[in-house]
């Protein structure tokens, strides 16, 4: 009996021209992936430099992770990217986190958390700037560069192109367009797009999403390097606190891979934050230093404070779906707040998004 023809080699799918808006952990995350696969991909990024959240600041003390403090590793596909691309993370000592009361005696003894935490070194910018490195490489990285509008494309309505305050102000012939954005921003820009059916439908899945903002104040005490001078105050390294004003606070000088300087970030409430939001920057640190020396003690005077606010901080209700994506119109969005405000939801996100226009 003769065997049946061998069957035939599927031709492979033809690349597609793919613009993702916002580099940060999603963004990135959801380009390498694409980017793996063959397609051709674009990333548009409004700060000057990638990873959104994960941001360092720096000082002429040393230099403070103002946005996500650290983060964990429990997803197996994070921990392979950890791995293959040779990310320098290291674990934190963060185990002797405390619970404070407004007047910061410790409330509840903090236990071991039950997966380390890990940080990026030098900073937490470190992560994504190696992820983001062959993008830039390949010029298809464009910082400092705001999508101010979403539209179809004119030459071809069945593709999109992107209006933004870069040099080159319409960037066109895309065949999908990923919003790796905060909630917020991206359902405006949907809602934006043109009175588009298909971006209307996306931003109605995105807008039940809600973020929190978050001020986060920095100090630095170059006295505490003083001879004979250990630290200032507490003697452990992190704390989650029940003070209106502020919810966590980090010595960044206890983190891997850090100048020794004593170094703190302070990061507000959210119900504090959203109260304060218009505050002026200085009104704000004035009253973040006096909660800050409520809570730990420490009244000597810092060398350095500042205060940045993250509008969109952290998901206050998260959209319950690793992503959004409608392959019809060629629109999906990613991001941390889809499932969490961790720094590994916003991998998984960004991943499960490229996996899903794969």
């Amino acid at each position: 009996m003769p065997l049946p023809p061998a069957p035939r080699p599927k031709a492979p799918r033809p690349a597609s021209r793919i613009a993702i808006v916002g580099a940060g952990i999603a963004g990135i995350a959801c380009a390498r992936t694409l980017v793996q696969a063959g397609h051709d991909v674009t990333v548009f990024e409004a700060d000057a430099a990638v990873g959104g959240r994960m941001a360092t600041e720096t000082s002429p003390y040393g230099g403070f992770d103002s946005g996500a403090q650290y983060f964990t590793v429990r997803d197996k596909r994070f921990a392979l990217a950890l791995e293959a691309t040779g990310a320098g993370c290291r674990p934190w000592s963060a185990t002797t986190v405390r619970v404070l009361d407004p007047q910061g005696r410790v409330a509840a003894a903090g236990l071991p958390p039950r997966k380390p935490h890990w940080v990026a070194v030098p900073g937490m910018a470190a992560l994504p700037q190696l992820w983001a490195a062959p993008l830039a490489a390949a010029g298809r990285l464009y910082t400092g560069t705001a999508v101010t509008a979403l539209e179809r494309d004119t030459l071809d309505r069945r593709r999109w192109q992107l209006r933004t305050d870069g040099a080159t102000p319409v960037h066109a012939g895309f065949d999908t367009v990923l919003l790796a954005l905060p909630a917020p921003q991206a359902a405006a820009l949907l809602q934006a797009a043109d009175a588009d059916p298909g971006a209307a439908a996306l931003a109605q899945q995105v807008e039940p999403a809600t973020m929190a903002p978050c001020w986060t104040l920095m100090l630095a005490f170059p006295q505490a390097s003083q001879p004979g001078v250990v630290t200032l105050g507490p003697q452990w390294n992190a704390a989650r606190s029940t003070h209106h004003r502020i919810a966590w606070l980090a010595r960044e000088s206890s983190k891997p891979g850090r100048e020794r300087i004593e170094r703190w970030t302070v990061q507000a409430s959210e119900v504090w934050s959203e109260e304060h939001r218009h505050d002026t920057p200085d009104r704000v640190r004035d009253k973040m230093l006096r909660a800050f020396a409520e809570v730990t003690g420490i009244r000597a005077t810092a060398g350095h404070a500042a205060v940045r606010l993250w509008l969109h901080a952290k998901t206050t209700q998260p959209a319950g779906r690793s992503h959004l994506w409608d392959a019809s119109a060629g629109l999906g969005a990613c991001g941390d707040w889809c499932i969490g405000h961790r720094v590994e939801d916003a991998f998984v996100s960004g991943l499960e998004l490229a996996l899903a226009v794969i």
